[in-house]
Formats: structure tokens, sequence, C-alpha cells
């Protein structure tokens, strides 16, 4: 296949031949089925991936060509049935709305994360079936959403995203969609191998750079996300401040302050200095017209595996949230710090909060038991 696009490469040809599963189908820059500018699309040619199919798909290849030079393509005439192209017209105005919202407007940096991570690949698994000329209805996403594992991040992000689609288009979901689609928080590998304190104070030791101890330093202390040690407000680790940092509204989850915890860790770390200047971190481009707060947070998973931490950056954003479960710190706060709702704070470290809920019950109990006596 590929010697085969080569040569049409070759020949000046923009459509390509490809292999999806067991049939062939054709790519490249076709026409919107409402009008308006050519964009990269795929046209499904129903032909088995086989010699003989081969041979046919390049004779489709050359009849759209043709079509496309004397500006006569119809998507009637190539096997994509019209509801299928209506199909993937709603998908990219739910695009559109997305980016258009004017709560997003504010932060078109983080809307650009967020839609890329946690909407575009489930949405991207929702168009290919959408291409083999499947409908675009409640049962279709159902089919996506159970298309990944029980239990996992991924489904939990699939059901948001899918959820958000239902609304705009009006399409009914099943009464326990949210119960299918959860799955956000420490799966049960991730809950064992969650690090001590001992731990970290440890791993820190394994990391050379000094720039790069800083930013571990940082997640540690504030349970911070991969990318928001770049855009906080560091000021307050100066001498004299109140060492409580600022999460700048250019984030994924917008403005934001976070305590230490442990306070003494800022020390530990060697964090005060980054109160004077923030060119102690690391060399990363945080410019967000030249790239995106996912790029950022993947320059600091690469740094981990480069220096083969026995963690990961969410490692330490956990511990600390255990942290502060374990110290009593109420939920809706520590859910305010971290950036994100007081359902997800809880979904995710679920097992730490009962455990925290039972012990108080016990030892409230106890302590009556005591005075009885």
């Amino acid at each position: 296949m590929s010697q085969e696009n080569a040569r049409l490469a070759a020949s000046g040809l923009a459509l390509r031949l490809e292999r999806r599963g067991g049939r062939l189908a054709l790519r490249g820059p076709l026409p919107c089925p409402r009008g308006g500018p050519q964009r990269v699309q795929r046209l499904s040619l129903g032909l088995e991936a086989s010699p003989s199919g081969l041979n046919q798909a390049r004779r489709e290849l050359k009849r759209v060509s043709q079509a496309l030079r004397q500006r006569r393509f119809d998507w009637g005439d190539w096997g994509r049935p019209t509801a299928a192209a209506s199909a993937l017209e709603r998908l990219e105005d739910f695009e559109k709305a997305f980016f258009s919202d004017p709560r997003r407007r504010r932060n078109p940096a983080g809307s650009r994360t967020t839609w890329s991570a946690a909407y575009q690949p489930y949405l991207r698994r929702l168009r290919a079936r959408l291409e083999q000329g499947e409908p675009l209805d409640s049962e279709q996403l159902v089919q996506v959403l159970e298309a990944y594992p029980p239990a996992s991040r991924s489904r939990q992000q699939c059901g948001t995203a899918l959820a958000a689609l239902a609304r705009q288009l009006e399409l009914p979901l099943p009464v326990d969609w949210r119960e299918r689609a959860a799955g956000y928080g420490l799966h049960q590998a991730q809950y064992r191998r969650l690090p001590s304190d001992a731990q970290l104070l440890e791993w820190v030791e394994r990391i050379p750079n000094p720039r790069w101890r800083l930013v571990y330093g940082l997640m540690a202390t504030y349970g911070l996300r991969n990318h928001e040690v770049f855009f906080a407000d560091l000021s307050a680790l100066a001498q004299g401040g109140d060492r409580v940092i600022r999460v700048l509204p250019t984030t994924k989850t917008g403005e934001h302050q976070v305590w230490p915890f442990q306070p003494e860790w800022v020390d530990r770390f060697d964090l005060a200095p980054l109160g004077e200047s923030g060119d102690r971190l690391p060399a990363v481009c945080t410019d967000l017209r030249r790239t995106t707060l996912q790029q950022v947070g993947r320059r600091v998973a690469e740094q981990f595996r480069r220096y083969e931490l026995p963690c990961t950056p969410y490692d330490l954003r956990h511990a600390w949230a255990v942290r502060t479960i374990h110290i009593g710190l109420p939920d809706t706060v520590a859910a305010r710090m971290m950036g994100h709702s007081v359902a997800i704070h809880t979904r995710t470290y679920h097992h730490w909060i009962t455990r925290r809920d039972q012990q108080q019950a016990v030892d409230a109990a106890l302590a009556r038991q005591r005075l009885t006596l």
C-alpha cells in the first residue's frame, strides 16, 4: 500500500489508498457535503483488501479524481449515504459549538487542551464508525462507550464527551449512562503502588538536574498537574511570603490557590528561591501560541521516564490528595485546591475518604462509650 501511495504522490494526485481492517478506502481532500472548501476526508469503497480489490480501488480512484477535476463530484455517487455525511457534519457542528462557548473562549489554551485530550480521541472513534455508514444514534454512542475497558479513566472521559454530544444533538441516553461510564480514579494497581512520603523524599535524589528536582518538589508539595508547574505564580514562596501559590487562569481548570502539604517540604525541596525567580525551572516553552498545555505536561512525563523514577507525575498529585484526607482537610477545600469538582474528588479518592469517615465515626463511638463507663 505504501508503494502504491508513493506512486500516486509522484504522479501529483492528492488522494491516497487506505486499508481499514479488511476493507479499502480513499482518503484525501474532498468537497464538504454542504459546500464550502475541500478538506481531508475518507471515502469508503466497500472493497476487500485483496489483489482484485486493489485493482478495483485503483479504478475507483481514477473515477473520483476525474470527477474532482471536472467539478462534478457527488457524495451520493460514491457509496457514502447522505445520512452518513450529515452525521459527520453534526460532529463538526459540535466542535464549533464547543469552541464558541463564551466560557471556553475566556481560556482558549485550556479549551484546546481539553478538546484534544478529553473529547477528540473519543469522537474520532465515533467518526470512524460513522464513516463506515453506521447511524448517529443513542445505540451508536453506547457501542463506542462499551469499547473502552470498564472502570478505566478513558471510559469515564468517553462518557463525558459523548454525553455532551448527546445533549447538543438531543439524543436520549440510557438512564444508567453515568454508571456505565464511571471509571475515573485510581485503578487497583495504581492504588497499591501510591508512594509514601518517605519514598517521595528518597526518590528526588535520583534526579541529577536541579531544575527538574524543583519541578518534582513543587508537584509533591502542592499536588500540581504536570503543566501547572510552569503556569503558577510562585512569588509567595519568597522570604516573608505565606507560601500559598496561585495557579494561573491560563491552565486547564482556571485559577485556584494551593497550600503546601507538608509545609516543611518547601524548605526540604529548596523551593523558596522560586519566589524570587521562576528562571530556576527548566527552560520549557510556555507560549501558548506555539505550544499547548498538553505538550508542556508531556515534557514533565518524559523527564520522569528519562530519570527512571518509580512513580508518574500524577502519583505525586494523588499522594498530595491522600495526605490532605489523612489530616482531615474538608473534601470541598481539597477539591478546590486541586482544580476539580467535589464529585470527581470523591470518586477518585473514594477509598481513602470512606476510610477516614469510618474511622472518625468509630473514634466518636468509642469516645461516647468511654464517657458512659
